[in-house]
């Protein structure tokens, strides 16, 4: 593994590393901040997964968790959202392809040589911080913005007992009835129904979630017809699932709205995370 950075933040260090990855078979780069806590010993992790465009970078620079994180004494990573390189399948639109992993381990060609996200996240990266960070394995949490946020409900609901606390920005909720969903599911997996075991809202509706959940969205959200957040709402109150689904009044999709709630989903799973 090589460390392409390191900066001292808020008493820590944000470091930026890449490694070759056996999932992706390409190489991967993803952002950690440890808090001064990590110098003592292993801390537990938030991971944030970013969504549709964007690289590791987008939340490590415009979320501002790194604050609120080290307040806390909690890691952050900031995977990358899919595999990259001149060998790695692309496509012209923002929605598929490179920076549009959508958390799934593909099946069909161009795709299914590279784009193993789901690989990734749930195996690989985890075992590469638990053997070269000081991380708790122990003590996780999962959040993620948009297409992230997709992932991250969708990996805490399909992975009992990993994450102890799951929230999301603006996820996209139900994607096999939404276009961003239906058709990256199509080009990776090969259909739509291949996709039902990652959408939130019927994996909600089967299992639900056992623990803590926070679910914020904009009033001007604008994707809000591709989210289906009543999707998401309907299979919580149909299971019953403790937690919370916010409307937050005149926010939209950008980082100013993530950025703005930053502090309540930390604070949110820091309690979750030291209980």
């Amino acid at each position: 593994m090589e460390t392409l950075s390191e900066n001292r933040c808020f008493g820590g260090v944000q470091g930026v590393h890449r490694h070759r990855s056996d999932s992706c078979g390409c190489d991967m780069t993803f952002g950690l901040f440890l808090p001064p806590e990590a110098e003592e010993g292993p801390v537990p992790i938030l991971w944030y997964l970013s969504g549709l465009t964007c690289t590791h970078e987008n939340a490590m620079t415009k979320a501002g968790a790194q604050a609120w994180a080290a307040e806390h004494g909690i890691a952050i990573c900031f995977p990358d959202t899919s595999p990259r390189g001149e060998d790695v399948a692309d496509d012209p639109e923002y929605d598929l392809g490179q920076g549009a992993g959508f958390y799934v381990n593909a099946t069909e060609k161009p795709w299914a040589p590279h784009f193993r996200m789901w690989d990734y996240l749930s195996e690989e990266l985890p075992r590469i911080l638990d053997n070269g960070f000081a991380i708790d394995p122990d003590r996780q949490a999962i959040t993620g913005h948009s297409m992230g946020g997709h992932g991250a409900l969708t990996l805490a609901m399909s992975l009992p007992g990993r994450f102890r606390s799951v929230s999301a920005f603006s996820p996209i909720c139900h994607p096999t009835q939404s276009d961003w969903g239906r058709k990256q599911f199509e080009a990776y997996l090969g259909g739509v129904e291949a996709g039902r075991a990652h959408d939130a809202s019927l994996l909600m509706r089967d299992t639900g979630f056992d623990g803590p959940l926070l679910v914020d969205v904009g009033t001007k959200d604008n994707f809000w017809d591709l989210l289906r957040i009543d999707a998401l709402a309907d299979a919580m109150a149909a299971r019953r699932q403790p937690g919370q689904l916010r409307l937050q009044e005149g926010y939209d999709h950008s980082y100013f709205f993530v950025s703005s709630f930053m502090e309540d989903h930390i604070a949110f799973h820091a309690e979750a995370l030291w209980a």
